[in-house]
């Protein structure tokens, strides 16, 4: 479903460049992908009543494009619906300390999409997104759960872009101390930030002998 239809690095526009740290700049498609794909959360920025608000959601890529969904009576979706957004992710990674407070950084993976969301509306393709969805987030699942009501689909918005104008910034290894501080008795270097699950919780309410899903152990794994 993730699967990348064109290699061709993003051209660079005036959004997406980087003003600064030119060098933690990427525009290759693989970079900015990985990272869309390594975390489900994103947040979407855009103008609500001339103010402007940011809201976070659950996003999901197919090739090119990337997808998120909310309730159809969602202000935001609808504020966000053709106009131009920014989205963004971010996977924070380690806390570099260093040796004076200003060299003190993080290490981070990042992506800023700009475009114009357009909605998808047929319910055929609502359903295949949102089966899409879930089967991003757990692989195998869609199948044993109930079917979905027309009631949710019609209750749901489903809201895309293409990923034409994106730029990922990432900073990895240690602090970039002045060459003189290097002298000074001081620890510095990088405690690694690391995401992962717990063991799965079951619902009190599932009936009686309902078992754990086979696999989902491994599922987890791939999220881990």
């Amino acid at each position: 479903m993730t699967t990348t239809h064109n290699t061709d690095p993003l051209e660079v526009t005036e959004r997406t460049r980087l003003r600064r740290s030119h060098e933690r700049g990427y525009f290759d498609r693989a970079t900015i992908n990985d990272i869309l794909d390594a975390t489900p959360l994103c947040h979407v920025g855009y103008q609500l009543d001339s103010q402007p608000q940011v809201t976070p959601t659950l996003h999901w890529r197919e090739g090119d494009r990337i997808y998120w969904h909310g309730s159809s009576a969602s202000r935001a979706l609808r504020a966000s619906l053709d106009t131009p957004v920014c989205l963004t992710v971010t996977q924070l990674d380690g806390f570099v300390l260093a040796r004076s407070a200003f060299h003190h950084s993080v290490n981070f993976r990042s992506v800023m999409i700009y475009g114009t969301p357009e909605a998808t509306t047929d319910p055929a393709a609502k359903m295949e997104k949102f089966k899409n969805l879930i089967e991003h987030l757990y692989p195998g699942r869609w199948d044993s759960l109930r079917p979905a009501l027309d009631k949710e689909v019609k209750a749901t918005a489903v809201l895309s872009m293409p990923i034409t104008e994106a730029s990922a910034k990432v900073r990895t290894g240690m602090p970039n101390d002045d060459a003189p501080d290097y002298d000074l008795p001081i620890w510095a270097g990088v405690i690694p930030v690391t995401q992962g699950l717990g063991a799965p919780q079951p619902d009190p309410r599932n009936l009686d002998g309902v078992a754990q899903p086979d696999g989902l152990d491994d599922v987890l794994g791939l999220r881990a």
